[in-house]
């Protein structure tokens, strides 16, 4: 029979010591961490689900916060969109009072023009927001601004034309030298009154039509080209009351009657004209009432035209395609368009000139198959028709010693709040406030599932990796027990000796 050395279960009772407390070192980790292990390795079978579930919980995070990102930037977004169509509503209530209330003594557009310039100065720096340094309405180009400076815009920049420059070239090529919109009229002979067109250019008023109901009168329309007119009258004076009505097409797209009556009064008001003794001289009084109608046209509906023209020009163009100017100096006497480069013309959009949809700028994914759009260029119409239509107001001078003032600034507040109401089927702010909030609506549903499913696999994650502390606590006093007595047996095994055991 062998017998085991002292020494021997000594050895093992040591070792055991040793595994006791790597035990309970282990056991106040779990306690303290409330995690089982500190390495996937100690999970055991469950290390492979635990991995996929940290993974999952780590890519609904990062999409958390890039949700919390994109959400910020809509929502500074939204903000300066809100504050754009109260800037607008602003703009228009004053266009209104100057037709109104300011009309009469030429205070009226003066104010209307200063709200302009201020609404404009506004406008522009809310299209220039950034966040982090990014700026919201440049497209793809983040790094840089949006839209140029209300000064660079309106006055223009060293060599670079302004809007104001843009507008005076056309109106001086609309109006002509002589103020009558590029119009020719005279009497072929002495009963007879011809309206001709000087040019085929694009500048000036066109001839659409005229209409008669004069008596003995023969009134031919406008043909040719240049396009020309005709009323004789070689078969007799009309009748008082009696009307010839000329209609013009402006170079804004819009037109214009010029309507006269015939009256007997020798001292007719505007829009009539006096029969006369003869028919040469009633056709003299005729010429004279459509050159006083015509320059009191081309000062007033044919500048707001020219100026809504102007603008069109300037506003069409991006970085890629500098605005159209008139082929001048002379301005008054040219017949066509030529196009401007970046070192004449101020370009007002400095953004991405891309032609892509603006909100495709901008994306960012969302949840592991869901995306969201939330870019935007500033030269989308429905910020170009604001930013376009109140630079116009402010760039256009109305002059309150002007006898036309009044019906100038109706002219052209009427026009720029057609435009600044939007067109039926064009694109507004709300349209793009409403893609913004779509794109708000899809990450407030996605953050709201990825709470829940975080939850979810929290709980599951919690229930392979995680501990009870209860149950640990129990273990811990169990093993620290078994711990004293083992070091009790253990030092009763080292004191024990030959001379102790013959005893």
């Amino acid at each position: 029979m062998s017998v085991s050395t002292v020494g021997g279960q000594s050895a093992l009772a040591i070792q055991q010591l040793v595994a006791m407390r790597a035990q309970f070192d282990d056991l106040q980790r779990q306690l303290s961490t409330g995690q089982k292990s500190s390495t996937y390795a100690g999970l055991g079978l469950n290390r492979g689900v635990t991995v996929s579930l940290n993974a999952q919980l780590a890519a609904i995070s990062g999409y958390d916060s890039t949700i919390g990102n994109v959400g910020t930037r809509i929502s500074l977004m939204n903000t300066a969109l809100g504050q754009m169509t109260s800037i607008t509503s602003n703009v228009k209530a004053a266009m209104v009072q100057a037709n109104t209330t300011g009309a009469g003594n030429g205070n009226g557009p003066s104010v209307a023009q200063q709200t302009a310039q201020s609404s404009l100065d506004q406008l522009l720096g809310l299209l220039n927001t950034q966040a982090a340094g990014r700026y919201l309405f440049s497209g793809r180009a983040t790094d840089q601004p949006a839209v140029e400076t209300t000064d660079h815009i309106l006055n223009g920049n060293g060599s670079q034309a302004g809007l104001k420059q843009l507008i005076s070239e056309r109106t001086q090529a609309d109006l002509g030298a002589d103020g009558l919109g590029r119009l020719v009229i005279s009497q072929p002979n002495s009963t007879d009154v011809s309206v001709a067109e000087d040019s085929t250019s694009p500048f000036g008023l066109k001839l659409a039509s005229v209409t008669s109901n004069l008596t003995n009168a023969t009134v031919s329309s406008p043909t040719g080209a240049p396009a020309s007119l005709d009323i004789d009258l070689s078969g007799g004076n009309p009748n008082a009351g009696e009307t010839v009505s000329l209609r013009f097409n402006l170079p804004d797209g819009t037109s214009q009657n010029l309507t006269l009556t015939a009256t007997n009064s020798a001292t007719p008001s505007a829009g009539q004209f006096t029969i006369g003794a003869t028919s040469a001289d009633t056709a003299l009084n005729l010429q004279n009432a459509v050159t006083a109608g015509i320059t009191t046209l081309g000062a007033t509906s044919l500048t707001a035209a020219s100026a809504v023209a102007a603008s069109n020009d300037f506003f069409d163009a991006d970085l890629n395609n500098p605005p159209q100017r008139v082929n001048g100096p002379p301005f008054d006497t040219a017949t066509g368009m030529t196009a401007g480069t970046a070192a004449n013309s101020v370009v007002w959009y400095t953004g991405e000139p891309g032609t892509g949809p603006a909100r495709a700028t901008a994306t960012a994914r969302i949840d592991t198959s869901l995306s969201v759009s939330y870019g935007a260029r500033a030269n989308e119409q429905g910020f170009r028709d604001i930013v376009q239509n109140i630079a116009t107001l402010a760039a256009v001078p109305i002059s309150a010693s002007d006898p036309n003032a009044a019906q100038l600034s109706s002219a052209l507040n009427q026009r720029l709040n057609v435009n600044l109401s939007g067109v039926p089927g064009a694109q507004t702010i709300t349209n793009i406030a409403t893609d913004l909030a779509s794109a708000q609506t899809a990450m407030k549903a996605a953050s709201d599932r990825h709470s829940q499913t975080s939850a979810t696999l929290g709980d599951f994650l919690q229930s392979i990796e995680g501990v009870s502390s209860e149950q640990v606590g129990t273990e811990l006093l169990a093993l620290q027990t078994r711990m004293q007595a083992a070091m009790q047996t253990t030092a009763m095994l080292f004191q024990t000796s030959l001379v102790n055991y013959l005893k």
